[in-house]
């Protein structure tokens, strides 16, 4: 599917009648396992892609891997993908934009782009710089601001400041707003309620049914790391009873059997 039809596609989903939900991938495998079982876009988790590839998450995964990796990912699906940057992997706004562009000639539709505990300005830097990279070239950027996941404030106070950078992010061009650690029907109605920008949610444990969230103007809930580290707690679990008690029955439970797998995968 040509690239501007997939970004159209992706874009659309974001104002659909259905919430936008997505189990992040972090590998070829997940990916093509998430698009077989209905996936309407595949989005990567930062987390979840440095860990597979052997690195820590927090800026530490070299650009070539990255690359690579994506590479592996678009080869096995025909939906959209969504690309989790981090911070661009760098505090030069020119450098971030140079990988932004590069991802998108790989056909990514979408990144994340996000704050941590740095200036708003700095990101918002990023995103403009980044759009004058990609010229033409469609990409939704979805700008994450870590107000509630880091604790930079609470209350209305937390609600205000997520608020104030939207407003920024936006005008330096981008085209969503994630908020990981917002999680209370309350705060998300106010956010969605004064802002343009589609709102993406990171999906926790204590938070309310997604039906509750998307009801008050959610519109994309992402798992972020939750289907690694719950896939590779289950091997942990079978690993260590294999090795302990040489039990051997919870290997093959609930696993995906090898021709299904094997025909995720093209045969050349």
């Amino acid at each position: 599917m040509p690239h501007h039809t997939l970004h159209n596609l992706f874009k659309a989903l974001h104002t659909a009648s259905n919430p936008l939900v997505i189990p992040n991938a972090w590998d070829a495998a997940s990916a093509a396992l998430f698009a077989r079982e209905g996936a309407s876009a595949i989005a990567t988790s930062s987390a979840s892609l440095a860990w597979s590839l052997g690195y820590a998450d927090g800026g530490a995964l070299p650009r070539d891997a990255l690359l690579a990796a994506i590479r592996r990912i678009q080869r096995v699906i025909d939906i959209p993908l969504t690309v989790d940057l981090e911070d661009g992997y760098s505090d030069a706004p020119a450098s971030v934009a140079a990988l932004v562009a590069e991802v998108a000639a790989l056909g990514v539709v979408g990144i994340n782009l996000e704050d941590g505990a740095q200036a708003p300005d700095l990101l918002a830097g990023k995103i403009a710089a980044a759009r004058q990279a990609l010229g033409n070239t469609p990409l939704f950027i979805n700008a994450r601001t870590d107000v509630y996941l880091r604790g930079l404030a609470n209350g209305g106070a937390a609600t205000a400041m997520a608020l104030e950078r939207a407003k920024l992010y936006q005008t330096a061009g981008a085209d969503g707003l994630f908020v990981p650690g917002l999680g209370n029907v309350e705060d998300t109605a106010r956010i969605a309620s004064q802002t343009t920008l589609p709102l993406n949610l990171m999906l926790l444990p204590s938070m309310p049914a997604i039906q509750s969230l998307f009801a008050v103007g959610a519109r994309r809930l992402t798992a972020g790391p939750a289907n690694f580290q719950t896939a590779y707690g289950h091997a942990r679990t079978l690993a260590h009873a294999l090795m302990t008690d040489h039990h051997t029955s919870g290997l093959f439970a609930n696993s995906v059997g090898y021709d299904a797998m094997n025909a995720l995968f093209p045969q050349h």
